[in-house]
C-alpha cells in the first residue's frame, strides 16, 4: 500500500503542478476565460465579507489558483499533508472546471464535445482527490490505533505459534 501511495500521489499531483505553473506564466491570457467565474467569486467575497479588501481581478485570481495548484500539488506529490492537499486541490478544481469547460454554453457541437470530455475528466480527478482525502497515512496513526494494530499483530503471532505447537504435538503422538 505504501508503494501505491508513493507512485499514485505524484501521478495525481502532476497535472496540478504543471497546470499551476502554466497559469502563473500565462495568467493574463487565461484571465479572459476565468472572468465570468472571477466575477462570481468577487461577488461572493463582497457579500460574505463586505469590508474585506481581497483581490478580485481575473489575472490575480488565475495566479492565486495557479499558486495553490503548484503548492498543494507539490505537497501531495511529496506526501506532505496529503489529505489537506487533496481537499484544497479538489476545491480549486471546481471553479476551474466550471469556468474553463462549460460545454453547455458551446454552440459548436465539436467544441461542446471537447469541453465535455475535459469537464468529465476534471470531475473524475475531483473524485480521485476526494478519495485521497479519506486515505489514512500509515505514518500518522494516532496512538490508540497503533496500540490496537500491535495487539492484533501480537494475537496473530500467538495464534501461529499455538498452531505450530499443536501440529508438532500431533506429529509426535503415536498413530493408532
Amino acid at each position: 500500500m505504501t508503494l501505491l501511495r508513493t507512485v499514485a500521489r505524484p501521478m495525481l499531483a502532476s497535472m496540478f503542478v504543471y497546470g499551476g505553473a502554466m497559469s502563473l506564466r500565462n495568467a493574463p491570457a487565461m484571465a479572459e476565460t476565468a472572468k465570468p467565474m472571477s466575477d462570481k467569486i468577487a461577488g461572493a467575497i463582497r457579500s460574505v465579507a463586505p469590508g474585506v479588501q481581497l483581490p478580485t481581478d481575473p489575472v490575480t485570481l488565475v495566479r492565486v489558483n495557479g499558486a495553490l495548484h503548484v503548492g498543494f500539488g507539490t505537497a501531495l506529490a511529496l506526501g506532505r499533508f496529503p489529505r489537506l492537499s487533496a481537499l484544497v486541490l479538489a476545491g480549486t478544481l471546481v471553479p476551474t472546471t466550471t469556468a474553463a469547460h462549460s460545454f453547455w454554453s458551446e454552440s459548436d457541437p465539436a467544441d461542446a464535445s471537447g469541453q465535455k470530455i475535459h469537464f468529465f475528466k476534471n470531475m473524475s480527478i475531483i473524485g480521485g482527490l476526494l478519495m485521497a482525502t479519506l486515505d489514512p497515512d500509515p505514518h500518522k496513526k494516532i496512538l490508540p490505533r497503533r496500540a490496537k494494530d500491535k495487539v492484533v499483530e501480537a494475537g496473530g503471532a500467538v495464534q501461529e505459534t499455538l498452531q505450530g505447537t499443536a501440529h508438532q504435538v500431533k506429529r509426535s503422538l503415536p498413530h493408532r
